[in-house]
This record gives C-alpha cells, sequence and structure tokens, in this order.
C-alpha cells in the first residue's frame, strides 16, 4: 500500500521500511507567519532593515537576506553596552490570521505543518555586531555576549511558543549554522559553553510544544555531533558530505537522523550534464542509506530549475528503486 508523504518520511525517521527514500523537506508544508514575516526584507537588491534593526541585502533571485553589517550600521557596536544598544522586537499583536489559514488548508494526514525559525543564536549574534566583532565578543567578552545569547534564546523560545498556540505545528525547521564547508566558526569548546545549554533550553521548549525538531546547519558540525544528540536535536538538516557522514552516522549509533548528503555546489552549473546529478544522487542515495534514518537530499535548494528537477527526479525514482532493492527486515 502506497504511503503518504507524510507516512514515508516518518518511516525513515522511525527505522521503520519506507516506499522510497527522499528529502524529508518534501513532506512539508511551511507556514508564512508574521513573526518570519516582520523579520523579512524586499527581493530587491537594496538595504533595509530587518526586525531587528540588521541591515540586509536580498539580491533578485537569490533565496534570503543577508546582512550587510558595517562599523557604522551595526546594531550593537560594544558588546559591554549591548542592553542600551539592542531593541529586541516584539512579537505581540501580530496578526496570524493568514498563517491559521494557511495551517488549516494542509490535509495533516499527507503533509507535515513546518513553523520556519530564521537566524538561531548564533547567527542573530553576528547579525547583531558582524561577523568578526562577533567572533572577537565570543572571545574577549564572554560574560557579556553570554548575557545576550540568553536574551535571544529567551525571545526563541517565546516565539515557538506562541507559533505553537497559533499554528500547532508538527515540526519546526530551526534555522542556525555553525559552520563553514571548512569548519566550525566557534571552536568547540566555546560552542559547548555559550551556545550548546541554550540551544538545549530550546528544544526542550520545542518538544514540549509536540514539534520534532528539524536544525538546518548546511555546514561542518562534525565535532560537535554527539553534542547535537544531547541537545535533542531530532533531524539534522544541511548536511554537507566535506562532513565524513558515515563515520558520523557510526559515532551517533543511529540517533540522529540527516537530511542532505547531495554535493549541490557541484552539481549546480549550468554545464553540469544530467548525468552528473544522476551520478551524484546514486553515490548518496548508495553511501548514507544503509545506516538507516536517512533523508538524501541536497543540503540547499539548488539555484538551477533544471538541475534541480532532474535531481528531484532521480531522487524520486532511484530512492524508490532503492528502498525496494534494500527492504528493513
Amino acid at each position: 500500500m502506497e504511503m503518504t508523504p507524510k507516512e514515508n518520511m516518518m518511516a525513515i525517521f522511525e527505522g521503520k521500511q519506507p516506499t522510497q527514500y527522499g528529502d524529508f523537506q518534501s513532506a512539508v508544508k511551511i507556514m508564512f507567519d508574521p513573526i518570519w514575516m516582520s523579520d523579512s526584507v524586499p527581493e530587491d537588491g537594496l538595504e533595509h532593515k530587518d526586525s531587528w534593526g540588521t541591515v540586509c541585502v536580498r539580491a533578485i533571485g537569490s533565496p534570503g537576506k543577508h546582512p550587510h553589517v558595517t562599523p557604522e550600521n551595526a546594531v550593537v557596536k560594544d558588546i559591554t553596552e549591548w542592553k542600551s544598544q539592542l531593541v529586541i522586537p516584539s512579537y505581540k499583536d501580530l496578526d496570524w490570521s493568514s498563517a491559521k489559514e494557511q495551517a488549516a488548508a494542509v490535509d495533516r494526514s499527507q503533509h507535515f505543518v513546518e513553523y520556519f525559525c530564521a537566524q538561531g543564536l548564533f547567527e542573530r549574534s553576528h547579525f547583531l555586531m558582524g561577523m568578526e566583532d562577533a567572533f572577537c565578543a565570543y572571545l574577549e567578552e564572554p560574560e557579556a555576549m553570554m548575557e545576550m545569547l540568553e536574551a535571544i534564546a529567551e525571545y526563541k523560545k517565546a516565539v515557538i511558543k506562541e507559533a505553537a498556540f497559533h499554528l500547532h505545528p508538527d515540526v519546526i525547521f530551526f534555522q542556525d549554522d555553525w559552520g563553514s564547508k571548512q569548519n566550525l566558526f566557534l571552536p568547540p569548546a566555546v560552542w559547548r559553553e555559550m551556545i550548546k545549554p541554550l540551544q538545549a533550553d530550546i528544544a526542550q521548549t520545542i518538544h514540549e510544544c509536540d514539534m520534532l525538531y528539524v536544525h538546518h546547519a548546511d555546514c561542518i558540525c562534525e565535532p560537535i555531533v554527539e553534542d547535537m544528540v544531547e541537545i535533542g536535536i531530532d533531524i539534522w538538516q544541511g548536511v554537507i558530505p566535506q562532513n565524513d557522514i558515515v563515520s558520523i552516522q557510526e559515532r551517533t549509533g543511529g540517533n540522529l537522523a540527516m537530511i542532505g548528503g547531495i554535493d549541490g555546489p557541484a552539481i549546480d552549473d549550468e554545464t553540469t550534464p544530467d548525468e552528473a546529478i544522476v551520478r551524484e544522487v546514486h553515490r548518496c542515495i548508495d553511501t548514507y542509506c544503509p545506516a538507516g534514518r536517512f533523508f538524501p537530499g541536497a543540503p540547499a535548494p539548488l539555484l538551477r530549475a533544471r538541475n534541480g528537477a532532474v535531481l528531484n527526479a532521480e531522487l524520486d525514482r532511484y530512492g524508490r528503486e532503492w528502498a525496494e532493492k534494500h527492504p528493513i527486515v
């Protein structure tokens, strides 16, 4: 009997036999809630302030905004004075009617309702200060930085509860890139001291609100994967193959479900032949799906429509074939 998209993804998550292996995100419906919308900026290539006061630019055709922080426009210019420089946006009295209509229209037997929570603790800290000054503050003024992170975490927990009240999401997509394609941004010891305990509190709130916790970080997280399990992350989305994914599967003992594995940039060029995209799909599924609890997909959407269409078609075809040939017994 054919599974619904939601049933299929839950089968993979629970280590049971799916109809096919594919990207978990293909089974979600993302809600355009007023918190996210109020923090967005127009897709016009011009500078705009987000709800926290950070100057951002969203280029035409780009998937999202990027901070354009200078010494002159930084929201927090001195971390020791953050309390007088930062105004945390209000989440009260927002109009949830459109988002509630979106959620009500979703057939939850078919799809997950997903709440998108952008700019987590680390990302928001460098959005407020600029990357270089944020790095310095983590190392030179850890007490002040920790105070600001605690305030951001309290806001995050509050808006998660607000979204849960209005939308009753099945899943949260919590976005916080903790590294690059080469390494973590913060030394692991600093991340464990400052980010981990607050992220664990956020995870507890997520689970108290009956949501699966999908954490987006399309970067190197290999040094902290055991910590991610301890935090309570249910699924790590954005797993780039520059991580040793097979080793991570062994180290975490199947306790960290993962989405990704496709080397997106390697197959996202106008000159990339279809055959190369197909080969990458096969490599990903053949290498990472045998360990179980793995959702093959691109860590971030491909930018070129043809490439994305070929990728998704082959994920659907080969993901189904692989599931049939490799039953879970």
